[in-house]
């Protein structure tokens, strides 16, 4: 075991490191996905879009600012500058014009009604952006690298993945707990969450609350996606490999729970990492082995509780 570890121990640091920061990635997604189920009721297949749509908006912004000469700082805000613009344009209108007209509706239909939205909003990619890779590493390049100590050797890694990503998760996380458990808007929220319609009946705006719910949501997936941009190049189809793995993250985690969802995260990331390192024929399915060992054991989920049924 020590001359593996001797061996093999640079790989396991970057496994390591590469893994927090993909974790710190589809935990912005995750949770921006289970917080709009918990409050809508709603699996939003379109949510990888707005991961999507967001890297590409980031990207593009970054790739404005060096065109115009501006000071290579400002492609750090243009991140959350973008995300919050496509969240703010997507985000409302998708929930009243057409979410908020099939709540009542069939499970079934409402993830078809989501799935044909997700493969408008490819499309409407390809038409803005091509199909060619498109990237843009300013940010990241901004930040450098630092060596990190490992196994009695160094290792470069990005600053920009090893602090920024891994930061704006964690104050993401805090900041949700806090807002849904100190304020008066995050207790409306999670009054509507726990029962739908005894918080209508104490007077409270559901459909204010679901338009709000849903904006928070793509804001987030937006931000995901802005923050994976300096990362790797954009291609077609990166927002379906996003939502699949943010199902997996959610149903692994149990539907609702934020803290559990950054350690399922956590957990997916880590291990889909170490596999692209040890195991490369088992990267695409590491997380699915995870999410599946789990639910044989808790079908509810590793922080979900069994609810009862209503009859």
């Amino acid at each position: 075991m020590i001359d593996w570890f001797h061996e093999n121990g640079l790989l396991l640091g970057l496994a390591l490191l590469d893994g927090l920061a993909y974790a710190a990635l589809v935990f912005m997604v995750a949770v921006g996905l289970n917080l709009v189920f918990g409050v809508l009721r709603i699996l939003n297949v379109a949510h990888g879009s707005f991961y999507a749509i967001g890297a590409y908006a980031a990207a593009s912004l970054s790739a404005f600012i060096a065109a115009q000469g501006l000071p290579p700082w400002a492609a750090l805000p243009a991140l959350l500058v973008a995300a919050a613009l496509v969240g703010a344009l997507l985000g409302p209108p998708i929930e009243a014009l057409l979410l908020r007209r099939i709540y009542s509706g069939e499970p079934v239909i409402q993830l078809l009604v989501t799935f044909a939205l997700f493969m408008i909003l490819e499309d409407a990619q390809k038409l803005i952006w091509g199909v060619q890779p498109v990237s843009n590493d300013g940010a990241m390049r901004l930040l450098g690298t630092v060596d990190v100590p490992f196994a009695g050797d160094v290792i470069p890694f990005t600053a920009y993945q090893l602090f920024l990503l891994p930061a704006v998760a964690l104050a993401t996380l805090a900041g949700l707990a806090w807002f849904l458990r100190r304020t008066l808007t995050g207790r409306v929220i999670v009054a509507v969450t726990t029962d739908r319609e005894a918080a209508t009946a104490m007077g409270i705006d559901a459909k204010r609350v679901f338009l709000l719910t849903f904006t928070a949501g793509a804001m987030l997936a937006a931000l995901g996606g802005a923050l994976a941009s300096p990362t790797t190049a954009l291609v077609p189809g990166i927002g379906a490999q996003t939502i699949v793995l943010s199902f997996a993250v959610i149903a692994t985690a149990g539907l609702g729970r934020i803290e559990g969802a950054a350690l399922t995260a956590l957990l997916i990331g880590l291990g889909r990492s170490v596999a692209v390192y040890f195991a490369p024929e088992l990267e695409v399915v590491m997380p699915y082995i995870i999410m599946v060992a789990v639910l044989l054991v808790r079908p509810q989920g590793l922080f979900g509780a069994a609810e009862a049924r209503r009859i």
